[in-house]
């Protein structure tokens, strides 16, 4: 197995069943508190959930979001997992595509399009990668799956905790502008765990970005990921980081009010609530990974779309006890923020 095929292989194994969450940082969403309606003249039946997500329609706020790619069992998991995602009506992401620059081999790992004729499929690559590709080589990075849009992810902290990682991380901000104006399809920005901050958001926004994935600090910690790979000096970055970054919750709300047209609420997110939450700060819908991984890893398909089933059944229970006929309705649902989060979002605006 190739070095990079075996680091997606660790990757996987390790989101499975590792000890790779944040311990002590959690998302924060359980700051949200709704303001009950026990009078909400709504019928369960006419609750609408549908979204748009960079510019395609959704049946429901949920996107499973980027995971794996680049070795056989990858492509188990990203096909069965697209296809539930086409049959329910949800976004789907790929995994990093950075396997296919380097083993164009690894391709059909990646390819679902005839498992997900209609899905919202977002490929995937690093900012770092993306700034030394040129624009037609992305622009076929993304068409040599059928994206719909690419995600040019942003990771520092993981990349500084990994042996294989990269170090310089200039001229990214430069290729999301080139990619966002030359690009026939849309450019999401998405952090891997560790959330955007008020100011990336600005940043990315000066440059054209209009849609935007958080993945924020409270779910899977991918520098502990690192950090369980990783051995001497490296493992003792990671073990000391492991907790760094801005909780989803916080994040969604700092990034809201600069008028994005798609928020991705990923990191962290583990149930229907968490991303009526999201919502409800300003997140367009919930990118769920690593708990659709483990309910697929434990159960088969079977297993996967019985979790996926019980998020949206709480999402529509949220909706019902709010009030809200649809999702722009939660948006503007009354909430209550305490603790951490009112204080994240008093403080870090700037």
């Amino acid at each position: 197995m190739s070095d990079i095929s075996s680091r997606k292989a660790d990757h996987l194994d390790l989101c499975a069943t590792g000890d790779v969450g944040f311990r002590s940082t959690s998302t924060l969403l359980e700051c949200v508190r709704f303001v009950h309606d026990s009078l909400p003249e709504v019928a369960v039946d006419a609750l609408d959930t549908s979204v748009r997500v960079v510019g395609k329609k959704l049946r429901a706020p949920i996107v499973i979001a980027g995971m794996t790619g680049g070795t056989e069992r990858a492509q188990r998991i990203n096909r069965e997992l697209a296809s539930i995602a086409e049959e329910r009506g949800y976004g789907f992401g790929l995994g990093s595509q950075r396997a296919i620059l380097k083993k164009p081999e690894t391709l059909p790992t990646y390819q679902v399009r005839d498992v997900a004729p209609t899905t919202l499929l977002l490929g995937n690559i690093g900012g770092v990668q993306a700034a030394q590709m040129s624009t037609e080589a992305v622009r076929d990075l993304a068409a040599s799956v059928g994206a719909d849009g690419i995600c040019l992810h942003l990771n520092p902290a993981q990349e500084i905790a990994q042996p294989e990682g990269d170090r310089d991380f200039r001229g990214v901000l430069d290729a999301f502008g080139r990619l966002c104006r030359d690009l026939p399809i849309p450019v999401v920005a998405k952090e891997t765990g560790c959330g955007l901050s008020a100011h990336v958001g600005r940043r990315l926004a000066s440059v054209g970005i209009r849609h935007v994935d958080v993945s924020g600090a409270g779910g899977t910690s991918w520098v502990a990921v690192e950090a369980e790979r990783a051995q001497g000096a490296l493992r003792a970055i990671g073990d000391r980081f492991r907790e760094w970054g801005i909780p989803t919750g916080a994040s969604v709300a700092l990034v809201a009010p600069l008028a994005f047209q798609t928020i991705i609420a990923t990191g962290g997110i583990k149930n229907g609530v968490d991303v009526a939450s999201a919502i409800a700060l300003g997140a367009t819908a919930g990118g769920l990974a690593r708990p659709v991984l483990q309910a697929f890893e434990k159960g088969g398909r079977a297993g996967a779309v019985a979790f996926l089933t019980q998020v949206e059944a709480e999402i529509r229970t949220v909706m019902l006890l709010t009030g809200s006929r649809t999702v722009d309705d939660l948006r503007r649902a009354p909430r209550v923020l305490v603790g951490e989060l009112a204080e994240w979002v008093r403080q870090a605006r700037e």
